[in-house]
């Protein structure tokens, strides 16, 4: 039966890095005060297609048995914000504000499958959450605190793009459009489309040919410096809205200015806009080097109004790391591995089939002290165990004292060094404790 398309699934090697690279995130979100949470996998469908043009990509979940539709439809998480919002508002008594969480998770959509981009995946969120007002410098905190987890990663570098859409609003306001939402909506596209066919999607918004093209002309500006204010002013658009934009994208772009490296830069994209309305103000977008053609990995921005009951709001900022987005192509083309496929660092050989017992001591003595070990299957030929080792990437086979006056032995089976042996005091190389995670430049075509 071939694969199901767009349902990522990973060999034992690959799901060994993705659990080091998630306990490095672990570490980098804890160290800032994030705490982990976890959320159902169903949302009520009327809350999940809110205020957002996402209905088509969502799984519908029902009971086999519920022939009459008595229960409420429900449906498989798109994000991991929107269950977030629906969380704070359900526990707003029992946590302090600001909420600092991470959370990493599956999510899913039903669209089409394509490199990067598939039906069931893992985010990694962070995102903070006040009540009544959530202070700006929040927006430069999650950009600096992710910025600094995506740095120590073993792939890279990064690109951290960053805009306002009170900026985009503010200009689009400024020059007379109908309908920023959708004039915005439509500028977010244009990594995926020609500016051409953009230009028609902002004219079918409501913008004049002119406006059209002054928004095409806004949405071309990068930087990684202040110079973009000079280029903002010189298309001649005013408004309140705008210069608040300008005021709150220089701020964050300051406050990260001095992460900038060689594993990550931090800069300006005018053209990003984020797709969901539910982004108020602070928006990102991450891109990985050479990898361009998988478009944003890491995106997200500030929310002020998605979650309220109607007395209190609680507004927030957060950014989330598509995890198999960024994962899954680079285990596909060779750039990402590990340096073994089992944890297992010993093999104990059995000396024979009554001597089980003898090397399943060994092995848990071994264990004890935080060795991985396993016992071989079986009692064949030491050359054949020694070759069973090699297969599943074991570096060491233990020989068992074989005999009163024998001792016993281990063998680095790369090297060929055989050594004597005490179980409750020998060590490898910490390298050798753990597989290492292995990356390999990719080749230019």
């Amino acid at each position: 039966m071939a694969p199901l398309s767009g349902f990522p699934e990973l060999l034992p090697g690959q799901k060994m890095v993705e659990a080091q690279i998630v306990d490095g995130l672990r570490r980098t979100f804890e160290l800032h005060g994030f705490a982990p949470i976890e959320t159902r996998a169903v949302e009520p469908i009327e809350r999940l297609t809110g205020g957002a043009e996402i209905d088509k990509e969502i799984y519908a979940v029902r009971r086999l048995a519920d022939d009459e539709g008595s229960e409420p439809a429900l449906g498989l998480h798109f994000d991991l914000t929107v269950p977030f919002a629906r969380y704070v508002l359900e526990n707003a008594g029992k946590v302090e504000f600001p909420f600092r969480r991470y959370q990493i998770q599956k999510v899913w959509r039903g669209e089409r499958p394509q490199s990067g981009r598939y039906r069931e995946f893992t985010q990694a969120d962070i995102d903070i959450v006040a009540k009544d007002a959530l202070a700006f410098h929040h927006d430069v905190e999650v950009a600096r605190v992710m910025a600094e987890a995506l740095a120590g990663l073993p792939v890279g570098p990064f690109h951290l793009q960053i805009n306002n859409r009170k900026l985009l609003q503010g200009f689009l306001l400024g020059i007379g459009a109908p309908s920023p939402p959708a004039a915005m909506r439509a500028i977010d596209k244009l990594d995926k489309l020609p500016p051409e066919v953009v230009g028609d999607m902002l004219t079918a918004a409501g913008l004049t040919l002119a406006g059209a093209d002054a928004f095409l002309q806004l949405a071309t500006i990068e930087s990684r410096d202040d110079g973009f204010i000079t280029q903002v002013r010189d298309l001649g658009v005013t408004h309140e809205l705008l210069d608040e934009g300008l005021a709150e994208l220089v701020a964050v772009l300051g406050g990260c200015r001095n992460l900038n490296s060689d594993r990550i830069t931090v800069e300006v994209a005018l053209r990003i806009a984020r797709g969901l309305d539910y982004y108020t103000g602070t928006v990102f977008e991450t891109r990985l080097a050479g990898y361009e053609a998988l478009g944003s990995i890491c995106s997200g921005g500030r929310y002020d109004l998605l979650a309220s009951d109607g007395r209190t709001t609680y507004p927030g900022v957060g950014i989330s790391l598509g995890l198999s987005r960024l994962l899954v192509p680079l285990f596909a083309d060779g750039t990402l591995t590990a340096s073994r496929s089992v944890p297992s660092t010993v093999l104990v050989a059995l000396t024979d089939d009554d001597s089980r017992d003898v090397s399943t001591s060994v092995a848990q003595a071994l264990r004890d002290r935080g060795i991985a070990t396993e016992v071989a299957p079986s009692a064949d030929k030491y050359g054949k165990q020694i070759r069973f080792a090699q297969r599943r990437g074991i570096p060491y086979v233990w020989f068992p004292a074989d005999g009163a006056d024998a001792g016993h032995q281990v063998k680095d089976i790369r090297s060929g060094d055989q050594v004597p042996a005490d179980a409750d005091t020998w060590l490898p190389p910490a390298v050798d404790l753990s597989p290492e995670v292995v990356t390999i430049p990719k080749t230019a075509e």
